[in-house]
């Protein structure tokens, strides 16, 4: 089995065949997905999609590109709201100095208040960082020098030192379809190196499609081909990069049930 540690159920492009979607991912082998929250205020659109299908979970979150918007946001707010039982996750949140479509200040003391909710709950931390890596390493060290929490560097795409920071700290590192493209080749060295019981996979649906499917909108079922990359990457089996990044996921997705204990 497969997860899809980040795809995004509630986006507009996916809404006139969402069952087929999660049909599709099940049919190719991906177990579970997990619909990433990028406003907390459009939480309940998010829950109601969880709710509506066994194998999806959900997490609760403002992206960083919405960071001045939900600067209200408290940690209470967060902790209450995961205490739902299909939330699996706090987040995304993070840093974003590509398109910096909230001011850098308003990004970074959102991220703080995602990282207290982390901390105060267990629950795995979802970060955004693009064109970051320097504060992001800088906050991350920080703030777990006031207490660890458990998070994952998802879709990375960032610098090797980024990578080293986030193994050190106890983070784990999540690669997209970005991996299969063929200009990456200093991502794939990164991700050679990266302990085997620290690597995720995932789609970031439905952006970044792998592969043979770039161009075209990505879905769930597609993380099959950024799995088959990572496996030839490490140089492992494609079942065994499963047992490896599935592994990962359910020891740092806690509060996930595993197959044999999901609800069917």
């Amino acid at each position: 089995m497969l997860v899809d540690s980040h795809c995004h159920l509630d986006f507009p492009d996916f809404a006139e065949e969402r069952a087929a979607i999660v049909a599709r991912a099940l049919a190719a082998g991906v177990g579970r997905m997990v619909t990433i929250s990028t406003r907390v205020r459009r939480f309940q659109q998010i829950v109601e999609i969880a709710e509506t299908f066994n194998e999806v979970y959900c997490s609760v979150g403002t992206h960083p590109h919405n960071a001045a918007e939900e600067l209200d946001v408290t940690a209470d707010e967060l902790v209450r709201l995961s205490d739902h039982p299909k939330v699996v996750a706090i987040g995304e949140a993070g840093l974003d100095y590509h398109y910096d479509k909230a001011p850098r200040d308003a990004q970074a003391q959102g991220f703080r208040t995602h990282i207290a909710a982390a901390r105060r709950t267990g629950l795995p931390l979802v970060i955004h960082a693009r064109n970051a890596d320097d504060d992001m390493a800088s906050i991350l060290e920080d703030e777990t020098g006031k207490g660890a929490f458990p998070f994952i560097l998802h879709c990375f795409s960032s610098g090797r030192r980024l990578a080293e920071v986030g193994v050190a700290l106890g983070g784990y590192i999540s690669f997209s379809g970005i991996l299969t493209f063929k200009n990456s080749p200093e991502l794939r060295a990164i991700a050679a190196d990266v302990p085997r019981d620290r690597l995720l996979v995932e789609t970031d649906a439905p952006y970044l499609a792998p592969i043979p499917h770039r161009g075209k909108r990505n879905e769930p079922a597609f993380v099959t081909n950024t799995a088959k990359v990572l496996a030839g990457t490490i140089g492992v089996s494609e079942t065994e990069i499963a047992d490896i990044t599935t592994g990962n996921f359910f020891r740092l997705f806690t509060k996930m049930p595993r197959p044999d204990m999901a609800r069917t």
